[in-house]
């Protein structure tokens, strides 16, 4: 078997994806199919509220699948994760960011957002409390 030095594996193999595209994630994602609220915290944004499950999750971030074409990268919203009922003292409730915005077959939407900041309404912090995610 002829043995390629390293000058010569980059010249003729491919560059990876991950050295394309590196991964800017700092949190494993786990694979987590829970119900979340979504709902758009710019009052310019036309309101609407979404509930669909998640497909991945990390400290930091989630992503979920939707119908809704109107989510765009940079938008604000609203989530709760997981999400039970409006009145359940267990939400946990985030200011995200949506950071991509995929389309996948059969009209849907890849969405994956950012969690900036947690409100805290129960639990660790004082009430209505906001601590950075």
């Amino acid at each position: 078997m002829m043995e390629v030095s390293p000058s010569q594996k980059d010249k003729h193999m491919p560059e990876t994806s991950e050295a394309q595209y590196p991964d800017k994630r700092r949190y494993r994602r786990a694979k987590i199919a829970k119900p979340l609220r979504v709902r758009p915290s710019d009052p310019r944004d036309e309101h609407f509220e979404d509930l669909p499950v998640s497909i991945n999750a990390s400290k930091e971030g989630i992503y979920f699948h939707t119908r809704r074409s109107n989510y765009y990268k940079g938008m604000r919203l609203f989530i709760t994760f997981p999400f039970a009922s409006a009145h359940d003292p267990m939400n946990c409730e985030y200011v995200a960011e949506v950071v991509r915005v995929e389309t996948l077959a059969n009209g849907r939407f890849g969405v994956a957002v950012h969690l900036k900041l947690t409100m805290n309404y129960g639990g660790g912090g004082a009430p209505g409390s906001i601590t950075h995610a």
